[in-house]
């Protein structure tokens, strides 16, 4: 089993950045989610809210953060903080300290998305200094771990065989396929049984260089409607729908990859082809 797909996704719910390789940190993939939109009172805004987000491309420069977008010139911020405000901004129900990127950031963001529901919307960097812990109640006895601005995980592993089963269930409904990008993977891996990452307790370099923990099975939301690349809706509630449907977990929810965490190899390096061990769930 190999590494198919590595993704990062800097700013939370703007459009993603497909990599080669990618350094392994503590919080998931180097430049992961390290920032966020907020609205007015700091909580976190996403393509629940805005699909148009996904269409706001992302990029990185030696030296900067690089937004672009058809309606608007580029809009680069500094990788280095210098003097920022701090503020708290909130993440679901998680608090967390955060760097406001300023008044051009805003501007930019107010110009190519609009407000939300009459609030302004700010572009924020997850504060170096800050630490946010994942769930305690997921982990194994003994096990920490913290991401940044991600719904709850650092890192999201789906394997292709997953997908391939999603799309043939939408073709018996005479549906078009949905590609990867609907689901926002941090890593794919091409196992072709359906579902396989479901029963999977660590997912590790073959060369033991690096090793995630696979701790919860991942929710899915409306986020999987929108295109990843138009921010358009084409075919209100699926994929969502037909995932509810399957009902992989046998639980209420569509469900689809797992959340992970990183267990070792921080600084390690991660690269499409790299072969990979999976180590089995434990019997409940």
């Amino acid at each position: 089993m190999r590494i198919t797909q590595l993704t990062i996704y800097p700013v939370k719910s703007l459009g993603g950045i497909a990599l080669n390789e990618a350094e392994l940190t503590a919080e998931g993939l180097a430049h992961d989610r390290r920032w966020m939109v907020v609205d007015d009172i700091g909580r976190f805004v996403t393509q629940r809210q805005l699909p148009a987000m996904a269409s706001v491309r992302v990029g990185l420069a030696p030296d900067a953060l690089v937004l672009t977008h058809p309606e608007a010139s580029p809009l680069r911020v500094p990788l280095e903080p210098g003097e920022l405000s701090r503020l708290p901004v909130y993440v679901w129900e998680d608090r967390c300290d955060a760097l406001d990127e300023g008044a051009e950031a805003r501007e930019w963001l107010g110009a190519v998305l609009g407000d939300l529901r009459g609030s302004g919307l700010r572009l924020v960097r997850f504060a170096p200094d800050y630490r946010r812990p994942v769930e305690p109640h997921y982990l194994a006895p003994g096990e920490q771990a913290h991401t940044g601005f991600a719904d709850g995980y650092p890192l999201l592993v789906v394997s292709e065989g997953s997908l391939a089963e999603v799309n043939r269930r939408l073709a018996a409904k005479g549906l078009d396929p949905v590609p990867m990008s609907r689901f926002r993977p941090s890593l794919v891996v091409d196992d072709a049984t359906p579902f396989a990452e479901d029963g999977w307790n660590t997912l590790a370099a073959a060369d033991g260089a690096w090793r995630l923990g696979l701790r919860k099975h991942c929710q899915r939301c409306k986020i999987t409607t929108v295109d990843q690349q138009s921010g358009e809706i084409a075919v209100p509630g699926e994929p969502l729908r037909t995932l509810v449907e399957m009902n992989t977990r046998l639980a209420p929810g569509g469900y689809f990859g797992q959340n992970a965490i990183v267990l070792a190899g921080e600084g390690a390096r991660l690269a499409v082809g790299d072969a990979l061990v999976a180590g089995p769930a434990a019997s409940s």
